[in-house]
């Protein structure tokens, strides 16, 4: 497991995937906020969730996020679209409706850096977030991660564009203390 000061990041356990459906997937207005795919039903138990872990896929890495006091699931968080030729690779994380509010995204972005940077060996790490998202970008800015641009419309959520902003971060601007 990767240790931050707050929550761990592990391999997705069997046990996860209904939790995760439940509060993260099966809200379909936090879901369409989060993923460029169109939400659809999906049933229990079904062989193609989204949540299942694909462990010969090796662009898209997807952990569990728990809590380090007591283990407590509190949501998902993955590194997509790994890129090894260029050395770069995105973040992206779902935190469970009762984890949010209580500094875990900014533990899990850090988290994810130290993964990115010292474990993969990546150079680049980015984030794309809603620019609504003032959660997700307090957690990617206190990591050190630099607004690059806004994607004008470039989100289509709920019956509505919206404007996507992309942050980025050089492995050689990362503090791992950075977090504030």
């Amino acid at each position: 497991m990767l240790r931050g000061t707050k929550v761990g990041l592990r391999a997705r356990h069997e046990d996860d995937i209904p939790i995760l459906q439940a509060e993260l997937y099966d809200d379909v207005v936090n879901y369409s906020r989060s993923d460029a795919r169109p939400w659809r039903p999906i049933t229990p138990g079904s062989k193609d969730s989204q949540l299942l872990v694909d462990d010969t896929e090796q662009r898209h890495i997807p952990f569990s996020v728990v809590e380090l006091d007591g283990g407590t699931l509190v949501g998902t968080t993955t590194l997509w679209n790994i890129d090894n030729h260029n050395r770069s690779a995105h973040i992206g994380l779902g935190l469970l409706p009762s984890a949010r509010g209580k500094g875990y995204g900014t533990d899990v972005v850090a988290v994810q850096c130290h993964y990115g940077f010292v474990v993969r060996g990546l150079q680049r790490l980015q984030i794309e977030t809603l620019s609504d998202n003032a959660a997700m970008l307090r957690s990617a800015e206190r990591n050190g991660f630099v607004r690059e641009g806004v994607l004008r419309s470039a989100a289509w959520v709920m019956g509505e564009f919206l404007d996507e902003v992309l942050l980025g971060l050089l492995v050689q601007d990362w503090k791992p203390d950075s977090k504030g």
